[in-house]
């Protein structure tokens, strides 16, 4: 099999070699980022798109892959946290789910506790403590330098605070603006354990592996969504070890955004997460590109409260497309019709899961 990799950093001749090769047939698997939505990377035939950390992408990317065949290709889309419109699609029918819901052999559940700003003694009680078994710690900011318009905990002062805090660990510093090469150096040196603490903004929600990490501190939590928060917190509990999610707010925090924080604290299952993400959040536009947000039109239902009868009103709706694919059943009209009204765009969104 002749595997090749294409990513925004992929350029000049080996760019060319590589879209050519998938043009020709010659390449018969891609793995990439973003880059292989590009308008000019076109497949010989494509059968199968793989899209790992599904909420990465919005819905007309992921359509771009699906138009990249004249036959749509298969498609298995994966997360550790479904976008609220993802698990409104999974009861209506238009995606088949799979779940996995436990752990790793070995693994143990993440204790997540929810600190104010008052408490930074206690937090740094526990990171002495986790330091002292030889354990590392992630510290992840909102920001990467103080701004007078959002009074928020930034990357820059909190590198400092913890570097005079921890004189006798080593602490280190990633974020989005600084050079690839610096990034993977430190990235590198915190997995090989030369680093003990590291302070970053969100850009290790998704691919960092360090299995000896034990502790996640979040600062200004309530800043930060759902899946995001999710996705952070999995940072840790990699490995044997009992580890630790710390989410830090101001005390005054608004109503929905202490329930959002509740929810991290009371489960660390992604598909209770996500349905609570639903209800607070809505559940996006099905026949649109949304995610989240907006009221969906049903008149009586909830979707994250009546999944039971939405599934019967899916399996029946189903059975009359199966017996009657052609619309010739006189007493279907009203159904047909109706659907075609709802229909008022040309693009079926609704397609895209």
């Amino acid at each position: 099999m002749h595997v090749e990799l294409l990513t925004g950093a992929v350029k000049g001749k080996k760019r060319n070699a590589v879209l050519e090769g998938l043009v020709t047939g010659e390449i018969h698997i891609l793995v990439g980022t973003h880059a292989v939505i590009e308008d000019n990377v076109l497949f010989h035939k494509l059968g199968l798109v793989v899209i790992d950390e599904q909420h990465r992408f919005g819905v007309a990317q992921r359509a771009k892959l699906w138009m990249k065949n004249i036959v749509p290709p298969h498609v298995l889309v994966m997360t550790a946290t479904p976008i609220p419109r993802t698990l409104a699609m999974t009861l209506y029918g238009d995606l088949d789910v799979s779940i996995i819901d436990e752990l790793p052999p070995g693994r143990k559940p993440i204790r997540t506790v929810h600190m104010f700003d008052a408490h930074r003694p206690r937090i740094y009680q526990l990171m002495n403590r986790e330091l002292q078994l030889g354990r590392q710690i992630y510290i992840v900011y909102p920001l990467i330098k103080e701004t007078e318009k959002m009074d928020l905990k930034d990357l820059e002062a909190g590198f400092e605070e913890i570097s005079k805090a921890f004189p006798n660990y080593q602490v280190s510093k990633v974020h989005g603006k600084m050079k690839s090469a610096d990034k993977d150096a430190e990235m590198q040196r915190f997995a090989n354990h030369e680093t003990h603490i590291l302070v970053s903004t969100t850009v290790i929600e998704v691919g960092v592996n360090v299995p000896n990490a034990s502790v996640m501190i979040i600062e200004n939590a309530e800043r930060f969504g759902l899946s995001q928060l999710h996705q952070l917190r999995g940072r840790v509990g990699r490995g044997a070890d009992q580890s630790y999610c710390v989410l830090v707010t101001k005390f005054e925090i608004g109503e929905t955004t202490r329930k959002r924080i509740q929810v991290m604290v009371d489960t660390t299952d992604g598909f209770e997460i996500a349905e609570q993400d639903l209800k607070l959040r809505g559940p996006g536009d099905l026949e649109g590109t949304q995610q989240s947000g907006m009221a969906f039109d049903l008149k009586i239902a909830n979707l994250a409260r009546d999944g039971q009868i939405l599934t019967i009103a899916r399996d029946t709706a189903q059975a009359v497309i199966t017996s009657d694919p052609e619309e010739r059943n006189p007493q279907n009209d009203i159904l047909w019709r109706r659907l075609r009204e709802l229909r008022k765009s040309n693009i079926n969104w609704g397609a895209i899961s």
